[in-house]
């Protein structure tokens, strides 16, 4: 009897490991993420005025000439979650920007890993930024909800209150670190829908959203 309670412990040690490697799935390097690293890598260091920093949402931006007046840099990959961002954020700082934009997190919800581990990413991603770029303004930007009528990715369904989670947590972190929260939802959301003239897919947003971003980011003298 002692020795199937000893082999009875050691496989639920073992489903316990795996279910916790499971969640937590550091994941990020792929094809397209590789090729655009190499872009990025090649052109480090170059001196810019603004960093969009993010994944697929932000890397579709037509930043460059919503903001002519600015040198402007696009930092986004398609697919990015945060270990990946964490990953090359060190490189993207070479630039030494007067300001960054972070937009980032829904990746890790679509693959449900937990809120905390995704905030404490961010957190890390904070810190590399201050250190590598002491005089760089970060501004955290809220991460975009779905709109499940239109959402044509079934592991997206769901999602609402990991995303409500996340910008809280977001806002939390702000506050600790003294930095500018920047509330996109406000204008491309109604509460934690996102507009359905906004989006086609029920997560990427369309040439509208990105004019009305934009001229959110003016209006609130953030850019």
């Amino acid at each position: 009897m002692k020795w199937l309670n000893v082999i009875m412990f050691v496989f639920a040690s073992i489903n316990g490991l795996y279910a916790q490697n499971k969640a937590v799935d550091s994941a990020y390097n792929n094809w397209y993420y590789d090729s655009r690293e190499k872009l990025y890598q090649h052109i480090k260091g170059q001196t810019v005025d603004v960093i969009f920093f993010g994944n697929s949402i932000t890397e579709r931006g037509p930043w460059h000439e919503l903001f002519a007046q600015y040198k402007v840099a696009n930092r986004g990959i398609g697919g990015d979650n945060t270990f990946g961002m964490k990953a090359r954020i060190g490189d993207v700082m070479l630039s030494k920007p007067k300001k960054i934009f972070l937009m980032m997190g829904i990746n890790d919800i679509g693959r449900g890993l937990p809120t905390e581990i995704t905030l404490k990413n961010w957190e890390e991603i904070i810190r590399i930024i201050q250190k590598t770029s002491p005089k760089t303004k970060i501004y955290v930007q809220s991460t975009l909800p779905l709109n499940e009528k239109l959402l044509k990715y079934d592991y997206l369904k769901g999602k609402e209150q990991m995303i409500r989670d996340l910008n809280e947590g977001l806002v939390k972190l702000c506050k600790r670190y003294k930095l500018t929260y920047v509330d996109v939802k406000e204008v491309l959301a109604d509460s934690y829908t996102l507009k359905e003239q906004y989006t086609g897919d029920g997560i990427h947003v369309n040439t509208d959203a990105y004019l009305v971003w934009a001229k959110y980011l003016v209006d609130k003298k953030f850019l």
